[in-house]
């Protein structure tokens, strides 16, 4: 059986529209936490930001992975990716500005629309 997802927020729509850029600072802590109530399963870890995602198999696992390098290359911004049978963990973060910008709630956001119902 295929996972299911929930349908995205408006706000979460918005900001996988946007586009990343070069030279994007570091977030504010009042910044980051703004970012964070609209991606929901997102967490800090330490100049981090990571969501683990269950699949039911191996094949989804894969696909995921691969629809999200896609992403990742279109946008020029790369996560950290641990990958197991029927999970991922996605780990976003810009160490030329040493934390989390704006680019990397993007692509938190662009990846959690990978999966919306």
């Amino acid at each position: 059986m295929a996972t299911q997802f929930s349908r995205p927020s408006e706000s979460l729509l918005a900001l996988a529209a946007s586009h990343c850029t070069a030279g994007a600072g570091k977030l504010a802590d009042d910044a980051m936490s703004a970012r964070l109530s609209t991606l929901t399963g997102w967490s800090r870890r330490g100049d981090c930001i990571e969501k683990a995602y269950p699949f039911a198999n191996y094949h989804e696992t894969i696909g995921f992975v691969n629809a999200l390098a896609w992403i990742a290359n279109r946008e020029d911004h790369h996560p950290d990716l641990a990958v197991s049978y029927n999970r991922c963990v996605v780990t976003w973060s810009t160490h030329d500005a040493g934390g989390v910008t704006d680019n990397d709630a993007i692509c938190a956001a662009k990846t959690d629309r990978l999966l919306a119902g």
